[in-house]
C-alpha cells in the first residue's frame, strides 16, 4: 500500500532478520530491468519535491519502476496518516507500531503540496490505523480529497484506502468526499491471505469494495494484485471473478519485488506472456479498464485508468 522512509525500512527488516525468514533473492529477469528516462516534467516535480520537502511512495518504495513515466505525466502519489502503520503485511517494507497522533493539518497541507507541484493527477494512500478506533482515520481521508478539490479543481483525485475493518461508516464516509477512484487492494488469492496479509481479511476487502458502490453507485472502484507470492493462475483467475462479483471496475496485477533479503522472496517471476493471458481473461469478465504486467503498480497508469472507468460508464 505504501512504503516507510529509510528508518522504517531499517526498523521492519532488523525484525524479519530475527524471525529468519531472509532467504536468497533470485536475479531479474530482462522484462524488470528499467532504463532510467528523465525528462524536463520528472525533473521539474523531482525538483519541487525537494524544496517542499514532501514525501511520495514513488521514491520511497525502492523506487517505484514507473516513477520516470509517471512523473513526466505530472502524476504522483503520497502518502498520509504517517508513515508508520498498526499492522504488518510480510510484503511490505513500512515500518510497524505504534503510530503519531492523528494530525488535523494534514489535509490542507498535501492539497497545497499538490497545487504547489502541478499535479494532473493525485493518488493518495496511507497506513492502516487501527488506533483510531472511531472510523480507522476515515474522516482525515475524506478532508483531504476535500482540500484536494479545494485548491485544485481540475486535479482528479484518487484514494487507495485500507480497509477500515470494514466499518460501513467510514467507507461511505470517503466516498461521500467523491473521490474520482476509490481503491483497495486484494494484493493476494485467497489460500495466501492471512499469511502474506496479516491484520487483513479477504472477504473483508471484498466487503469495502462492494460497500463503496452500494454508497455510491457511480463511484469508480479499483483493485490491485501482486504477482509471484505463490499463487497459482487459476487462483489469480478465482479472485478476479470475485472482485469483478465486487462490481470492481478496475484491477491491476503486477510482479511482487521483495523489498530485502530480510523479505519473503520471490517465488517466481510470472512471464510477460502469462500476464498478458490473465488481462484477457479479466477483461472478458467486464472489467472497465485491466493493467497487467511485470512493471505495473496500484497507480500505474491511473489517470488513464480513471478515464476509461468513466467512458464505461462506470
Amino acid at each position: 500500500m505504501g512504503c516507510a522512509s529509510g528508518a522504517g525500512r531499517m526498523s521492519g527488516t532488523r525484525a524479519r532478520l530475527r524471525e529468519g525468514r531472509a532467504l536468497g533473492p533470485q536475479p531479474k529477469p530482462e522484462w524488470l530491468k528499467v532504463k532510467v528516462r528523465t525528462g524536463p516534467n520528472y525533473l521539474d516535480l523531482k525538483r519541487l519535491m525537494r524544496e517542499h520537502g514532501l514525501h511520495t511512495v514513488c521514491e520511497e518504495s525502492g523506487p517505484c519502476p514507473n516513477i520516470y513515466e509517471c512523473w513526466e505525466q505530472r502524476t504522483a502519489t503520497f502518502l498520509i496518516l504517517g508513515n508508520v502503520c498498526t499492522r504488518r503485511c510480510t510484503f511490505c517494507d513500512i515500518i510497524t507500531g505504534r503510530p503519531p497522533e492523528l494530525d488535523e493539518q494534514e489535509p490542507e497541507r498535501v492539497a497545497k503540496a499538490v497545487a504547489a507541484v502541478g499535479l494532473k493527477y493525485a493518488v493518495v494512500t496511507g497506513v492502516a490505523r487501527d488506533d483510531i478506533r472511531l472510523d480507522g482515520g476515515a474522516s482525515i481521508w475524506a478532508e483531504t480529497i476535500r482540500a484536494i478539490r479545494r485548491h485544485n479543481p481540475a486535479c482528479g483525485v484518487e484514494v487507495l484506502t485500507p480497509d477500515f475493518r470494514a466499518m460501513p461508516h467510514a467507507v461511505r464516509a470517503v466516498v461521500e468526499a467523491e473521490p474520482d477512484v476509490f481503491a483497495h487492494n486484494l494484493e493476494t488469492v485467497r489460500r495466501l491471505h492471512r499469511t502474506v496479509r496479516k491484520g487483513f481479511d479477504y472477504d473483508r476487502s471484498l466487503e469495502v469494495l462492494r460497500l463503496a458502490k452500494i454508497f455510491r453507485p457511480q463511484q469508480v472502484t479499483k483493485a490491485g494484485m501482486i504477482l509471484g507470492m505463490g499463487e497459482t493462475i487459476g487462483e489469480v483467475r478465482d479472485s478476479l471473478v470475485e472482485l469483478r462479483d465486487a462490481q470492481v471496475d478496475l484491477v491491476t496485477m503486477g510482479q511482487y519485488l521483495s523489498p530485502s533479503r530480510a523479505h519473503p522472496q520471490v517465488d517466481r517471476y510470472v512471464d510477460p506472456d502469462e500476464f498478458a493471458e490473465l488481462g484477457e481473461f479479466a477483461r472478458g469478465l467486464g472489467f472497465a479498464h485491466v493493467e497487467s504486467g511485470p512493471l505495473v503498480r496500484s497507480s500505474y497508469h491511473a489517470r488513464e485508468q480513471e478515464q476509461a472507468g468513466r467512458a464505461c460508464g462506470a
